[in-house]
């Protein structure tokens, strides 16, 4: 038989739990008694009607429902965790971008596509979130930018750096531009520079500048007795690294209140964008669009990885799709009955093969070759390079293969350049008069022609 608990002592333990709730009832109706804790004797004066009154939630669940009721901007501001800067520099920049308006509006409907994405992984890691906005300086969201180092994306790796986040980057594909990959290492690397300096705005510094500068700059104010906080190694930085914090923190304050500085940032609904969809066959860019049912830019915006006409299929292949549709995708992919992909590869064995006479080889125009491949005008392929063809049949073969994908390149020299270096050979060759036009070729062709092809290919 349970023991019955006295009306009383219930009635107490009800008002403990009530408290909170009816004190601030109380604040708001000044005419309403006060609740005492069970603790304090039962006040004399009728007890309140308090049907009608909530019973306060946990502060987790009113996180929650919070969380659900805000857009990414919000999700944003209720992460940021990285100390403020307020310097002359972070005014420079505010006045910037609020003079800038449609800068704004390009790059935040840029940002629209990936934010969402971008704030969830911050938050699977407990990372600040306002990380999420620095793509805003690194590259106003746009993932094909290329710099003039060559840093390439949405986060601005570098071909090595990329390579150490295994960041693939080969003749098909170049995932410092994929939306996932670079986001997932991007956030890697920053959360390890943190590790490293247990500082986010030194991390900052060392993502932009280089995590063995930052630590130089720290050891020389040591020696010499000074801090060694970001705007006291400020001094020691470069111009573009001396200004990476404060830009963020501008992008930060317009961010937390836009209307302040005269400028709209546009609705980001709390909800992924984008779904992945696994792609084991080739398929032509043009046809995965297609069967999405979306224009060929509206595609690439969302696949800015991959450089060729073709997506080599694989068991790491994901191409993303607004989430209506991949639905559209699967849909129109289960009613396709032609082929996926009509492109294949062939391997440039001799250099007397002439993009002119691939092309009537593979029944297509020397344009279509020069542009599956991103050949220039006026240049020639070199023996050993794999390019892009047509297929001129439906039995030319199946998928791309991996190894030939991981291993292709695609080498090319100028007319001009393959010009002077036949001359010069039939110069030497002949022992000509120096004062002939065929001897006069070696003195044309400056000695550092290797370096200057070099430096023109990683532009």
């Amino acid at each position: 038989m349970q023991a019955r608990i006295p009306k009383s002592a219930a009635l107490a333990a009800l008002l403990a739990l009530l408290a909170p709730v009816l004190a601030q009832a109380h604040d708001e109706a000044p005419g309403l008694p006060t609740v005492t804790t069970a603790l304090s004797p039962l006040p004399k004066s009728p007890i309140p009607d308090v049907s009608s009154l909530k019973i306060a939630k946990p502060a987790k669940m009113v996180d929650e429902e919070a969380f659900r009721e805000k857009d990414v901007w919000g999700r944003i501001r209720s992460g940021y965790a990285i100390p403020d800067v307020n310097n002359e520099l972070v005014a420079k920049h505010i006045n910037w971008y609020a003079t800038r308006p449609d800068y704004i509006a390009r790059t935040t409907a840029r940002a629209s596509l990936y934010l969402f994405h971008v704030v969830s992984e911050l938050e699977k890691r407990g990372m600040p979130t306002e990380l999420a906005l620095l793509p805003f300086i690194e590259s106003a969201f746009n993932p094909t930018a290329v710099s003039s180092a060559n840093a390439a994306g949405m986060w601005q790796f570098v071909p090595g750096t990329g390579r150490d986040f295994n960041l693939k980057q080969d003749a098909f594909k170049d995932e410092r531009r994929g939306i996932l990959a670079s986001t997932d290492a991007a956030l890697t690397y920053l959360q390890r520079l943190y590790d490293m300096f247990g500082d986010w705005q030194l991390a900052l510094a060392a993502y932009n500048w280089g995590e063995g500068s930052v630590q130089k700059a720290i050891k020389r104010n040591q020696a010499a007795g000074k801090p060694t906080d970001f705007e006291s190694l400020a001094d020691l930085m470069p111009a573009e690294t001396r200004n990476y914090v404060p830009k963020l923190q501008a992008v930060k304050n317009i961010v937390a209140n836009p209307q302040q500085f005269g400028l709209n940032l546009p609705a980001i609904d709390n909800s992924p964008y984008f779904t992945a969809v696994d792609k084991t066959s080739d398929i032509d860019l043009t046809v995965a669009a297609h069967l999405a049912e979306l224009s060929v830019d509206e595609f690439k915006a969302l696949n800015p990885q991959f450089k060729r006409p073709v997506i080599v299929g694989g068991e790491d292949t994901k191409i993303l799709l607004p989430k209506e549709n991949a639905e559209k995708f699967h849909i129109n992919l289960a009613q396709w009955s032609k082929e996926l992909s009509t492109w294949s590869t062939h391997k440039i064995t001799s250099a007397r093969e002439s993009i002119r006479s691939l092309a009537s080889r593979f029944h297509t125009s020397p344009e279509v070759i020069r542009q599956a491949n991103n050949i220039p005008q006026n240049s020639v392929l070199k023996a050993g390079s794999t390019i892009l063809v047509p297929k001129i049949s439906a039995s030319a073969g199946g998928n791309i293969g991996a190894d030939v994908a991981d291993n292709a390149t695609v080498a090319f020299e100028s007319e001009s350049d393959k010009s002077a270096a036949k001359g010069y050979k039939r110069a030497k060759a002949g022992k000509a008069d120096k004062s002939s036009p065929v001897a006069l070729v070696k003195a044309r062709v400056p000695r550092d022609a290797k370096s200057q092809k070099h430096r023109k290919s990683n532009q």
